[in-house]
């Protein structure tokens, strides 16, 4: 079952507070656009792209100064109380994570290793923890997904 259907859209554009959501021919394309900073982010959801071998869900993220794609997206978390959502993928045992927030920012933690996610945050640095912390929301999907 695809994870961006045009219900996970509408989801994901409530709680990023979108400008503007389109459907393209492949792909949804939603604009997120922060006043106060005047940022602007443009998120595009492909439900299924040619990845190599095989196919699946991609993420890709446009701002003024970065271009940002995760591949093979496992799923997505929904924080409503953040404003942001976070988008994540699993391989050989490393996690990446890909954040959008509702103030037109993100960022990403590529490679994580998945036991950190459980872990006590307390034994690492600032700079490590920070990921395990970003990541760990996403855990439930993470163990959904090893199940199929």
């Amino acid at each position: 079952m695809p994870i961006f259907t045009q219900k996970d859209i509408d989801k994901i554009a409530s709680c990023v507070k979108a400008e503007s959501v389109r459907k393209e021919q492949d792909h949804f394309r939603i604009k997120i656009s922060a006043e106060e900073g005047r940022r602007t982010l443009i998120l595009e959801l492909y439900p299924e792209v040619t990845l190599g071998k095989g196919k699946g869900p991609m993420v890709v993220v446009y701002t003024s100064n970065a271009h940002l794609q995760l591949h093979s997206c496992s799923g997505y978390v929904l924080s409503d109380e953040l404003g942001e959502v976070t988008f994540v993928g699993e391989s050989a045992g490393k996690i990446s994570g890909l954040v959008v927030e509702r103030e037109a920012a993100c960022s990403l933690y590529a490679n994580v290793k998945r036991d950190l996610l459980s872990g006590d945050f307390t034994k690492f640095g600032v700079e490590v923890m920070l990921s395990g912390v970003a990541l760990s929301l996403a855990e439930e999907i993470i163990e959904k997904s090893k199940g199929k």
